[in-house]
């Protein structure tokens, strides 16, 4: 055997030792993901053609009327609606808001750790904690919030804060504000980091105002991490149910309903599993569309700029 021929079978071996250790090392993953992903989307699209109440078999099937029941259901065009206030209350609140605090905790001060740590417990803390501490500090009658506004001559809502219908969807937007807010100042205050002092040192010796520095330094570079957060609050809000089911349930009258919060009522209240089936791939849908379009339109020039640089350093090295 001639030496060529060997290095020949020795390339293709080692290629397909390599082809095994991915494959060793991605197919737990991969299987993990069609267990607890691909197989519960293909489950409801199948529950979703066919009438079903919880038990026996799949035989009763209705094609898409169960889209159509859903798509023109009132409650369920609601909370549609619900969510993307939710969405857009919560990016309008939260980014300006949490920026601030990170630039305002990005400041050498005493206690600085301790502040850091306020801020960010509520968002660690279970959904059921929160939502059960809420519920409790809310109540018309003897809760704290109503307490303390007593004592300075207000009143709260007669049905109070979670049991008027037209005020109940923004308490809930106030609690998710404090419960989330921490996720994105640690978020921005990792990328404050990243911004080199060099560029703070030279615009103030150009003059620059605090302003301008944040305006003009601050914001641009720390745009990637606000972009990346924008997007795991949109799906986070999409996907809502934790909070909103302990503190309202989706009532009072269906004004805080969301899509989670739907199906869950229509599985497993009203045992209409076809319906839930229905509502969920809808859920799937929307959320998908959303996080497409957001990556296409938003995420995709942190992208450009990526490959946009890399171009530009390979370029240096080649005139080198």
């Amino acid at each position: 055997m001639t030496t060529a021929a060997r290095g020949g079978r020795g390339r293709v071996t080692s290629a397909w030792r390599k082809r095994l250790e991915i494959a060793f090392f991605v197919a737990p993953a991969l299987a993990l993901f069609a267990l607890f992903v691909i197989w519960p989307i293909v489950t409801a699209v199948q529950l979703s053609v066919f009438r079903w109440k919880g038990f026996g078999p799949l035989v009763d099937f209705v094609g898409l009327r169960n889209y159509l029941t859903v798509l023109n259901d009132d409650v369920f065009v609601d909370s549609v609606v619900h969510n993307l206030i939710i969405v857009g209350g919560s990016i309008a609140i939260q980014l300006p808001l949490g920026l601030a605090i990170a630039l305002l905790l990005n400041r050498k001060m005493w206690g600085q750790g301790l502040l850091r740590t306020i801020i960010f417990v509520p968002y660690v803390l279970a959904e059921v904690v929160a939502g059960v501490v809420w519920f409790q500090l809310l109540q018309p009658e003897y809760g704290v919030i109503e307490g303390l506004l007593g004592s300075i001559g207000l009143q709260g809502p007669e049905q109070g804060w979670l049991g008027d219908p037209d005020l109940a969807l923004w308490t809930v937007l106030v609690v998710l504000t404090w419960k989330y807010l921490g996720l994105a100042v640690i978020l921005f205050l990792a990328g404050l980091q990243g911004v080199p002092d060099e560029l703070y040192e030279a615009a103030q010796l150009d003059g620059a105002s605090w302003w301008q520095v944040q305006r003009r330094i601050t914001v641009p570079l720390l745009g990637p991490t606000m972009r990346t957060w924008a997007f795991l609050s949109m799906i986070g809000s999409l996907q809502l149910f934790d909070m909103v089911w302990i503190l309202t349930g989706g009532g009072p009258a269906n004004s805080t309903t969301t899509m989670a919060t739907y199906l869950i009522n229509q599985g497993t209240q009203s045992q209409n599993f076809g319906i839930a089936g229905a509502a969920s791939v809808i859920l799937f849908v929307i959320a998908l569309v959303m996080a497409v379009l957001y990556q296409q339109l938003i995420l995709s020039r942190d992208t450009r700029s990526d490959v946009v640089t890399v171009k530009k350093t390979k370029t240096k090295m080649v005139i080198r």
